[in-house]
């Protein structure tokens, strides 16, 4: 039977769940997508900007007066989750302030809610062709609201990032647009065009608006490293200090680089070609998901439910090539259900693709081994039968599970008949301890976008143009660059904890399998579950120190 104080914790995070995945913002990346309610809007007006702050101060008030110390500590474990999510978004509300410093957020809230229905593989349906003309019709608002918060605030890096994405934007849209109108019935293409028509006249205003606007924003565009301290262990409950990341990240760096030399002290082995096209592709990447799941149940890393659903490739449909530049390409459904495909997006194979989708166009399991991670861990974590686990709450628990799943399918030798995936997947190691002393850099005022972006570069190496999208992409997103090593690492100790406990009892496989299930949980919330100590989570709030702002207030003038 539930007590009082754990029925007052479930209705509280019920109705926040509910009142987030309505008024989120949306971002580029695939893991913390929502599921939309019937019938949603989006809405960046001041209005709604002040009325999020709010119900944030609401539910941040009725979160502190909870009492769970005499609960279990499954249940105070939920009472941190939610108090992590509230504590993003303040960060995001408030220290962070995207919709009002970054003019490329209201690139993402006009257009990638048309992009995420695009993603869907029925797109081309009449219901789904329905919501996208509806969620068109929004973006002129959308970017007029822009309009109204950035003036005065914005900062002229991410101005000119936008910009940069602009250029295209329109054109792109109209060719998505054209496209899955084609086979509607004629008043739904027609609906279709005209909505398009109206969204492409706006973006091309905003961007005017931007070139005129742009001599007079801030130079700026970094939170600072006090606000970044609350993200770091507020929010991400992340037991090291910025500089102890830092120290990790390069000797990740050092470990990586020296592996790579150690893998190919006897020249670099010869690549193979790319796939002669999709299909190829798609038909070898369904094979060797096949095999990749029965190689984590053969080495007993972890065994996956055949019940559970599979990670597939297909051929980028026209209706959404041109907008792939909006976000990840993968349609994983944000409540990922448990025999819903998850899908991601191939372009045709050629040898100069980008750094990752090059990789997976010669050999799919260095894809499979990362993205069909998450897929499949956010499956299981859907599947939870405490609703409170079932959302995303930081990147650093989801990007520490599949990058240690990674590695060890390395060592454990699924690479040993490919030598180019393998300097690949050590190659990606470095690429991602590069990312914490980027990301540190960015997030703390230290490194302008061009330094960051000629870094990642050059010590990589890879083409400037993924370096520059990385590193645009981080500077808007503070703390997630470095979720993929700091969230290995805590995994890492974890594991070696539980090991060391014990024994010989000790069984990789069950320890992955609840790391699985429960990989939307901080991993220092996992570790006072398994070993029964707080001493990561003190270590966090220690570090965090207080609020830049009392949660749930701050700023929102426009």
């Amino acid at each position: 039977m539930m007590s009082s104080a754990a029925s007052v914790l479930r209705t509280l995070a019920e109705e926040f769940w509910v009142w987030r995945e309505a008024t989120q913002p949306d971002c580029y990346d695939d893991l913390n997508r929502v599921e939309r309610p019937d019938g949603w809007i989006p809405d960046w007006s001041p209005e709604a900007v002040a009325g999020r702050s709010r119900a944030l101060s609401g539910f941040a008030v009725r979160h502190r007066a909870l009492d769970l110390s005499a609960e279990p500590v499954a249940v105070q474990v939920d009472g941190e989750l939610i108090g992590s999510a509230l504590a993003r978004v303040h960060w995001e509300l408030h220290l962070l302030r995207d919709w009002q410093l970054n003019p490329g957020f209201y690139l993402d809230q006009a257009l990638l809610p048309v992009y995420q229905e695009l993603l869907r593989p029925d797109a081309t349906a009449q219901p789904r062709a329905r919501v996208v003309a509806g969620r068109l019709a929004r973006v002129p608002e959308i970017l007029a609201q822009g309009r109204l918060n950035l003036a005065g605030h914005a900062a002229a890096p991410l101005a000119e990032y936008a910009l940069r994405l602009l250029g295209t934007a329109a054109e792109a849209l109209g060719t998505a647009v054209a496209a899955l109108a084609a086979p509607q019935p004629a008043a739904l293409a027609a609906d279709l065009q005209t909505a398009s028509s109206d969204a492409r006249r706006a973006l091309c205003d905003y961007r005017t608006w931007l070139q005129d606007a742009l001599p007079g924003f801030t130079g700026a565009f970094s939170p600072g490293p006090e606000a970044f301290r609350f993200f770091l262990h507020r929010v991400a409950l992340l037991p090291w200090s910025a500089e102890q990341l830092r120290d990790l990240g390069r000797r990740e760096y050092a470990r990586a680089a020296a592996a790579e030399l150690v893998l190919h002290r006897h020249g670099e082995p010869t690549a193979p070609p790319p796939f002669a096209d999709t299909a190829a592709q798609v038909e070898r990447q369904r094979q060797d998901e096949l095999d990749v799941r029965a190689f984590l149940r053969k080495e007993r890393i972890v065994d996956l439910p055949d019940s559970l659903r599979h990670y597939r490739n297909l051929a980028v449909p026209p209706h959404l090539e041109p907008l792939t530049w909006l976000g990840v390409q993968h349609h994983t459904a944000a409540r990922a259900r448990w025999d819903e495909d998850a899908v991601r997006y191939v372009p045709e194979p050629r040898p100069d693709l980008p750094y990752f989708q090059l990789a997976e166009a010669r050999d799919p399991r260095v894809g499979i081994v990362h993205e069909g991670v998450h897929a499949w861990q956010l499956a299981l974590s859907a599947a939870h039968d405490n609703p409170v686990r079932r959302h995303y709450y930081d990147s650093a628990a989801n990007e520490g599970v599949a990058f240690h799943t990674e590695e060890l399918t390395l060592l454990a030798g699924l690479f040993d008949d490919a030598p180019v995936s393998r300097r690949f997947i050590v190659n990606a190691m470095r690429l991602r301890a590069l990312r914490v002393d980027i990301d540190l850099g960015l997030a703390q005022g230290e490194l302008t976008l061009d330094e960051a972006a000629g870094r990642l570069a050059d010590l990589v190496p890879m083409d400037r143009g993924t370096a520059w999208e990385e590193t645009a992409f981080y500077a808007g997103r503070p703390g997630l660059g470095l979720s993929y090593l700091a969230g290995k690492a805590q995994v890492l100790d974890l594991l070696t904890s539980c090991e060391r406990r014990d024994g010989k009892s000790f069984s990789l496989t069950s320890f992955h399998e609840r790391l699985w299930r429960e990989g939307n949980v901080p991993l220092a919330l996992q570790r006072w579950e398994l070993l029964g100590t707080t001493d990561h989570l003190d270590r966090a709030r220690r570090l965090g120190g207080p609020a830049a702002e009392p949660l749930g207030t701050g700023a929102t003038d426009t």
